[in-house]
């Protein structure tokens, strides 16, 4: 954390050289700034796993995992490090050589595999929609990552592919999901929770386009737009998630997970667990 306390001499530790569109100053304290907030998510989350019940932190894990990445990657890009040097599809001619931030791209493979998990988790849905979700939530960044690295107009193909999952996650999250969330009594709280990011991720298609594929905005632009979005897609979300499941029946939701030990019809509840008397005898907790 000192280092987010000293001047910012990024940059010059890590120049971007032979680069024509780079990071700026600005852009770097503003990625300081986001990583920050990152650092005092995942220690906020830290705490409330921590004072939660066992039984009740499975959003706590998934949304601390994604937290902890994001926080990485986005040091490495206020470092000015974890990118790459592109050149531009420009019919124009020019050939310019710009940064892309490929540990941006990093940090989406795991925060969207991670909101689709807590998605597919709350609503009730098969663990095979999960599944396939979390991997149309890995194409959707490969494709994209994909486009960033292409220096022809080829990229646009690339780029309709990755779209096109992100539709394939709405459907998914919006419509199946919600109907079984609704029959568990959470339809409400679901659609506020599946909205959110839902409207977000609307935006990653347009900054995508406007950043490392059209190259309408600049670098620093590229990361204070994205910034935006991540922090309200991971930080936000997952205490949204925290504040809301403070009512919500977690046995009825089937996500009390560590309420027993073993599998299948086997199952012990914890509070029934066998106590192992003195002398090897097997008592039962009352």
């Amino acid at each position: 954390m000192a280092l987010l306390l000293t001047r910012n001499d990024a940059l010059s530790a890590n120049p971007p050289a032979g680069v024509d569109e780079t990071l700026s100053v600005h852009g770097s304290e503003w990625l300081w700034a986001v990583t920050a907030i990152y650092i005092v998510a995942f220690l906020g989350l830290l705490c409330f796993c921590f004072a939660s019940h066992e039984s009740r932190r499975v959003f706590h894990y998934t949304f601390t995992v994604a937290l902890l990445v994001g926080a990485v990657a986005y040091y490495a890009q206020a470092s000015d490090l974890g990118w790459s040097a592109v050149k531009q599809a420009d019919n124009a001619g020019n050939g310019l050589v710009r940064q892309v931030f490929y540990a941006k791209y990093i940090n989406w493979s795991i925060s969207f595999p991670a909101v689709v998990l807590a998605l597919g988790l709350l609503s009730g849905v098969s663990w095979t929609t999960i599944i396939c979700n979390i991997f149309i939530a890995w194409l959707w960044v490969l494709t994209y990552l994909a486009a960033a690295y292409t220096t022809t107009n080829y990229k646009w193909g690339f780029f309709a592919f990755g779209t096109f999952s992100w539709v394939i996650l709405a459907m998914s999250t919006l419509n199946e999901s919600r109907l079984l969330a609704a029959r568990l009594g959470i339809g409400r709280d679901y659609v506020i929770l599946a909205a959110w990011p839902n409207m977000l991720w609307l935006l990653y298609p347009v900054a995508f386009g406007l950043s490392d594929g059209g190259y309408v905005i600049g670098v620093t632009g590229s990361a204070i737009f994205f910034g935006v979005l991540d922090v309200l897609m991971v930080p936000v979300l997952c205490f949204a998630f925290l504040i809301l499941g403070r009512k919500w029946d977690w046995a009825r939701l089937n996500l009390a997970f560590s309420e027993y030990r073993g599998s299948g019809h086997g199952r012990i509840p914890l509070e029934k667990e066998p106590v192992i008397a003195q002398g090897g005898t097997n008592t039962s907790a009352a």
